[in-house]
This record gives structure tokens, sequence and C-alpha cells, in this order.
């Protein structure tokens, strides 16, 4: 990577004492001086880039998403940012990812934006901030490595940004301007996406608070345009576990980030990313519930849990885990644990319908975990007393819920009302994960030795319909006998030549 301190330019003559000439100009801190004339030759003879883009074909949806907001805050202005770059190290950033609430009503991936929401009657209904264009008429076009076109690539004009989300644009810098007239009790803002929003539009505690939590909410329904992405990423994830379960024998006697690279190939070949750190967790590290290190080896005979999904282009992203035996064939113990586990998912999912309570899925893969950790010796009591919630001796061996809500971010709706998500009830249009786990530490003495060291966790994306679910996922094999023929299908066609 090319940083501005490797471009030469013409040191400027010592005598030089002003830092802004008719024959310098200062491009900032750590940046060497640049010689007008040279600048000017940098900035012309430029033709225009065209855009060839029409409207986001989710711009009638953000419309509606707006509205349904703006209805909830009467009288009052609406400003949330898309936020801005972070520092990665010292001066490269992370890629960069809107906010999930901002794209969810813009659709806009833009950096450093801002959408502002008018109370109803004003006209426009909502304004798009966006940063101008470091085009070829400033020397920022060349000179700013953050944010320059040459270094980083064309952004949309004004004109063309609102072409594109379908909503009115003004530019980045106006934004102050246009906001400080406002009462503050009449303004709440989406905070902790961007400092200068959150240090110039003043704090407005309760409805700034208020704001983030029906933001959430009005996302747990997802609409068809929204069922439709989660699909497409949900597809390309089952791709990416295809790739891994080819590249499995390159990957024995190596490390978990074999198939973490191989999966997040897929995430990057066809969507825009992984939409989490990818578990590879092989051997005992299926036993870690966040395991994203990957650095453990993959062994002959060991059990791989894969928990990964694709993020596709529009931010939605799957969630999805499977656990795979590294050789194609489960072992005895593997084998009895996997089908407890299974028979737990499939009890959850069947409790998925409308008007069911959130925790439905929950308490039924629980009961069956309880049952089987019971009737396998390593719970002394059946499930009634196993679940008592004073002490629930199974959570020793299960750890974590069963379910939580998938859209645009994996954990999605996290500031909805604990009455209206974890105390409340599915509703048409939820999109959930089911994925009971059971998961035996390798020096815990309560479990009998055979089953030490293996986690076991199965997960699939669930879409709650008039008539009860749908799984996003089912595609992807979840019986242990058609996981292993699943697998020798795909093991007899040799993996594709990723460099390995």
């Amino acid at each position: 990577m090319v940083t501005p301190e490797d471009a030469t330019y013409p040191e400027p003559d010592v005598s030089e004492e002003a830092p802004e000439s008719e024959h310098w100009i200062w491009a900032g801190t750590h940046r060497p001086p640049l010689p007008r004339p040279f600048v000017e030759y940098m900035t012309r003879d430029w033709a225009e880039r065209p855009r060839d883009e029409g409207p986001h074909p989710a711009v009638a949806h953000t419309a509606r998403r707006r509205d349904a907001v703006r209805s909830r805050f009467e009288g009052k202005t609406l400003v949330v940012p898309s936020g801005g770059l972070k520092v990665r190290a010292n001066d490269t950033d992370f890629r960069f990812r809107p906010g999930s609430d901002f794209f969810w009503l813009t659709a806009c991936d833009d950096n450093d934006a801002v959408l502002v929401v008018h109370p109803a009657g004003h006209d426009p209904g909502a304004t798009l901030y966006v940063e101008e264009r470091r085009a070829a008429a400033t020397h920022r076009f060349f000179s700013d490595a953050r944010y320059g076109e040459v270094w980083v690539g064309p952004r949309r004009g004004l004109d063309d940004a609102a072409r594109r989300w379908g909503v009115a644009t003004a530019p980045r810098d106006r934004l102050e301007k246009d906001l400080v007239g406002l009462p503050p009790a009449d303004v709440a803002t989406l905070r902790g996406y961007d400092a200068r929003v959150d240090g110039a539009v003043a704090a407005n505690g309760d409805a700034d608070q208020e704001l983030a939590t029906v933001l959430s909410e009005l996302r747990l329904v997802k609409d068809g345009y929204e069922v439709e992405r989660l699909q497409e990423a949900v597809d390309m994830t089952i791709r990416g576990f295809e790739d891994v379960v080819r590249a499995l024998p390159t990957a024995i006697g190596r490390t978990e980030r074999v198939i973490e690279g191989v999966f997040n190939l897929r995430a990057r070949y066809e969507g825009n990313d992984v939409g989490y750190g990818t578990i590879a967790a092989a051997g005992s590290h299926a036993t870690i519930l966040h395991w994203t290190r990957n650095d453990g080896v993959v062994r002959d005979g060991d059990l791989l849990l894969l928990d990964a999904g694709v993020e596709g282009h529009d931010l939605y992203t799957a969630d999805v885990t499977r656990t795979l035996p590294v050789s194609g064939t489960f072992s005895r113990p593997q084998r009895a644990i996997y089908e407890l586990v299974l028979a737990a998912q499939r009890a959850g999912i069947e409790a998925v319908r409308p008007g069911a309570e959130f925790l439905a899925p929950n308490d039924a893969a629980k009961r069956v975990l309880a049952q089987g950790l019971f009737d396998l010796g390593i719970l002394d009591v059946g499930p009634d007393e196993a679940l008592r919630t004073e002490l629930p001796v199974h959570a020793r061996y299960t750890l974590h819920g069963v379910s939580h809500m998938l859209g645009i971010d994996v954990h999605d709706c996290a500031h909805a009302r604990e009455r209206v998500y974890y105390k409340g009830a599915l509703e048409v249009g939820y999109v959930l994960t089911v994925e009971p786990g059971l998961y035996f530490q390798p020096d815990d003495l309560t479990v009998p030795e055979q089953y030490r060291g293996i986690g076991v966790r199965i997960e699939d994306d669930v879409v709650v319909t008039e008539d009860g679910c749908r799984v996003l996922s089912g595609a992807l094999p979840r019986d242990p006998d058609e996981i292993e023929t699943w697998m020798a299908g795909l093991l007899a066609r040799p993996a594709p030549n990723l460099g390995l």
C-alpha cells in the first residue's frame, strides 16, 4: 500500500517562509508542500466520469421506512448519521460499513453522510447530507489520501446521490448551519456514530434514546424485499460451506485459518463481506462459543464447528452453523451428541409461529437438551428440575440462548425494548435464528470421557410466516446421514485451486 509520503514532489526553496503563497500550497500535516504550478497541472484536463446507475432497488422501501419513523415523532427533526472512517493502524482505515439504522432508512453506503428526517409537512420530507466530491478542481483530488478521488475513487456528487437514493441531498458542511436554529427539544439524534454530529447537535436524552429504540422495533418486521436479501445471503453462505468441505483434505494438519480463508473468499467474491467474524472451531475449540482466533490445528477425526455468514451487498447477513466431521464420518460419540442437538433444534423450529413467545423456541429446545443430558447420565435430575431458573444445571453444557433476531445486523434490533423483543410475541416477517448447542469442555470431569472436548451447534435462519415458519437455510443438510452423503459427494469433486 502506498501512502502520501511515498509520492515525489519537488522540495520547496528553503527561503520560502509563508505556508501559503503564490508559489506553494500546504497540503496538510506531514505532507510535502505542493508547488502551485504542479497543482494547476494536476487539476486540469480531466474529463467528467459519468455514472450509469439508476435508483437503488430499495428506494420505495426506504421512503416507507422514513415515513414510519416520522409518524412516531410528531413535530420532531430526526438526525441519523452513517458514521465515518475508523482508524485501523496509524494512517490506514477499516473498510467502511454504514450504520445499520442509517442504511435501513436510505440504502446509502457513503461514509460521513447524515440523514435528516423532517417533520410532517416539510418539503422535502428528508434530506441526505453527503460529502461533496474531492474532484479534479481542487488539489485534494490527489493530495488527500483519505478522501481524494485519485486515492479512493470517485464519490457520487449531490445530484447523483439524490438520483441513486431517492432523497433530496445537500452538502455535508451545511448540516450544522441548517440545524442550528432548531430548538434542542425538537431534535432527536442517533448518537455514537459521528462525533461531529454528537458535538454539533445538543443532546436530548429521552428523545435520543427513543429514536434508537423505535428504529430497532420498526426493523423487527422484515418486508418482502428484506427477506429476499436475506435469502440471497443464505444461499451464498451455503456455497461457502460447500467450498469449505471441498477444501477439508487440504486443511488437515494446517490451521483453522484455512477454513476461515476459504469461506471468507466466497463472502468477498459474491457478497460484500462476512457478516461477523467467522468461527472455524476444530476439535475442542468448538466448545468455545466465540472462537475467532482460528489458529488451532485441523485434525482428521475431529469435528469442525463452522459458524459463518455472508453479508450481501445490501448488508443483510446470514448466520448459519454446521458441525461437520473432518473425516466425513461421525464417530459414535460425536453422532450421539449431534443427534441430541438436532432433536433440540427440530423442537425449536417447530415452536416458531406467529403469536408464540419469542422464547418458545428456546424453551422447547432446552427441554429436549435437558432430557438428553439426563438420559446420557450427565445430569442426575430430569428436565423439570434441571430447568429451574434458580439453578439451571443444564446451562453448564448449553451456555447460550437458542435464538436472536437477524437482519442487517447479525444480532439485529438490539435496542428494542425487552417487552417487545425477548418477552414479546413473534410476528409474521420476523427473522430469527434457531441454534441450540452442547459444549463439553475437555477438562470437565462431570462429563464422560468419551464426550469431553465435543462441541456441537446447529443453527438455521428462520422467517415467521402466516402458517408457521420457513427455514431460509433449509437447503444445507442437517441430518447426520445426509451430511455424510453430502460431504462425500463434494469431496469426490476436486477443490478449486485456491493457492493452498
